[in-house]
């Protein structure tokens, strides 16, 4: 009992529906006590009798006209989209995990970037702050790096907020109880930096990779069902045929009940046939037809997004990788101006502004590069997503 309880219920209804097509078997027993009328009794038979009865009953249906096998073939499909549902779920799951696993370590490296930044105009500040006090620089430029430092020290709770939102995120996509929700501590694995670059995709990937697709399957094998239950709909006009048969044993007392004078045995076939149901068969047969519609154009729905999902995926990995390329290219740019214009101000030949530029153009090519590396993971992962689970079959 406990392993059918474990039963998924589109499997026992796909088992229910094997199971029609076998020829059923029961047993029964029975006892019967009764005293017959003394004016109806024959002479010298006794008044009181006690009437013992053992039978094995068998019952089958014969499915001339294919109404169990297409039952059973549509209960089987319907458990293949359920298995599929199940792996769609899953799939969009795993993903998910990665996703948010990624932008917990993109925020890992936003924050570390928010405090390198804020350490750094702290130093600028009190430098700028003991210029002004020596009559060097105006109170503008230690004004200005006042402010900078104080941007720089508001951005790093920010990102420290959305860390934390984005790690009780991550714990409750992996199941974690409610304590360890509050303790924290997961486990971080390699920075952003450090992870492997994702592999690029083929430019040649075939276009049946969709089908692996396993909300396409489920849809397919949706369709598969309501094509067979038009068939289990238009048996209904044809009739059932079903035989039974018994096979036991009756006495009137317990010691010869097996014995063979005791044995009893009947055979019995009836034929149901309708012949006027005001339309109820013709009914049900549309609706089965209508159904099947339904299902045919949720097909055509699903494998059109699959291609929209494939192509749209396809096309932000590519743009992905360009704008990794380009920011990283920037944020090298960037940081060596950063430097070039410390040395100028250092040397009177720039303004303090063009060193606060710097800074701030800097400090955001860095944000932005790491959002393109998290881009570039995130936008590996809808590719996998979107081809059901990778391209893997496509390179052999």
């Amino acid at each position: 009992m406990l392993k059918r309880a474990l039963i998924p219920t589109m499997l026992a209804l796909a088992l229910s529906a094997c199971a029609a097509l076998l020829p059923a078997l029961g047993a029964n027993a029975g006892y019967q006590s009764g005293r017959t009328s003394q004016q109806l009794a024959t002479p010298g038979a006794p008044l009181v009798n006690d009437v013992r009865a053992a039978n094995l009953t068998a019952s089958w249906e014969l499915d001339l006209w294919g109404k169990l096998r297409r039952s059973n073939e549509a209960a089987r499909a319907s458990y293949q989209a359920s298995r599929y549902d199940r792996d769609a779920a899953q799939l969009a799951l795993a993903a998910q995990v990665a996703q948010t696993y990624f932008q917990m370590r993109a925020l890992d490296a936003q924050l570390d970037i928010a405090k390198r930044t804020l350490q750094s105009r702290e130093e600028s500040l009190k430098l700028q702050t003991k210029r002004f006090h020596g009559g060097l620089i105006s109170e503008l430029d230690q004004r200005q790096a006042e402010v900078e430092a104080a941007s720089a020290r508001a951005s790093v709770p920010q990102f420290a907020r959305s860390l934390e939102q984005t790690e009780t995120a991550l714990g409750v996509l992996l199941g974690h109880s409610p304590k360890q929700l509050v303790d924290g501590g997961l486990v971080r694995g390699k920075d952003i930096n450090s992870l492997a670059s994702p592999p690029d995709v083929p430019a040649d990937l075939p276009s049946s990779l969709l089908e692996r697709r396993p909300d396409v399957a489920s849809s397919e094998q949706q369709l598969i069902a309501a094509n067979a239950r038009i068939g289990v709909a238009k048996a209904a006009y044809f009739p059932s045929i079903n035989l039974t048969g018994a096979l036991g044993s009756q006495s009137l007392s317990l010691d010869s009940l097996f014995t063979g004078p005791t044995r009893t045995w009947s055979f019995a076939g009836n034929l149901a046939a309708p012949i006027f149901n005001f339309g109820a068969t013709g009914y049900g047969v549309d609706a089965a037809t209508a159904g099947q519609k339904q299902a045919l154009a949720q097909y055509q729905k699903t494998v059109q997004s699959a291609f929209k999902d494939a192509l749209d995926s396809l096309a932000a990995n590519s743009a992905s990788r360009d704008i990794l390329q380009a920011q990283a290219t920037q944020a090298t740019a960037l940081n060596r101006t950063l430097k070039l214009a410390g040395l100028r101000y250092d040397n009177g030949y720039a303004s303090y502004l063009d060193v606060l530029d710097a800074q701030r153009n800097s400090f955001q090519a860095e944000l932005n590069l790491v959002n393109a590396k998290l881009d570039k993971l995130n936008t590996t992962i809808g590719v996998y997503k979107a081809l059901g689970g990778g391209w893997e079959a496509g390179k052999q």
